[in-house]
């Protein structure tokens, strides 16, 4: 059974076996992996792990340029099959790549685990207070498209952007209630 769980330090090697198996490229979204970040060795992984903790805490500061963030592993047992990140605010950044992004390793794709772990976002979002979010996929990524559909992303328009061409959907996801 999957579960969301925060970025650990303790699924270093699980972790390395992903990337490994989506190859070389900070491509996947939802890890919030930086150019800068060397995550191959055990201090260099914990520190890039404490950052994301960070960048979740509203008790800290957010360094200059990015928004807060939350990320989650998406993990089965000791095993990571993909991360996914909720950006909290609406600035520059975030209007080009979306408030939410995903990604699952080739292997445990076809499992619905990305429809699975958005709406655990999308949860999570509507508790922070929002009422929609932006999501932006490749144009060509159809099966990142209907997961967004499956949750009733509307399409605003197709874009060239400095990452590629890509599809921008808007969910309605409402305030929460209580």
């Amino acid at each position: 059974m999957p579960e969301l769980i925060a970025p650990t330090a303790r699924l270093h090697a699980a972790w390395l076996e992903a990337r490994d198996e989506w190859g070389p490229g900070v491509h996947e979204d939802g890890f919030g992996l930086l150019p800068s970040d060397e995550v191959d060795s055990p201090d260099g992984f914990a520190a890039w792990v404490a950052r994301l903790a960070d960048e979740s805490d509203p008790a800290k500061a957010v360094q200059t340029g990015r928004v807060r963030c939350t990320y989650r592993w998406i993990v089965e047992g000791d095993r990571v099959l993909g991360g996914i990140a909720l950006r909290h605010g609406f600035d520059d950044f975030v209007l080009r790549v979306g408030h939410i992004g995903y990604g699952v390793r080739p292997s445990a794709r076809r499992r619905g685990l990305a429809t699975w772990a958005l709406g655990r976002m999308l949860d999570e979002a509507r508790e922070l207070g929002l009422d929609r979010v932006l999501i932006v996929c490749e144009v060509d990524n159809v099966a990142s498209a209907m997961t967004i559909e499956r949750h009733g992303g509307v399409l605003e328009g197709i874009r060239d952007t400095e990452h590629g061409v890509v599809r921008r959907y808007w969910i309605k996801i409402g305030k929460p209630s209580g």
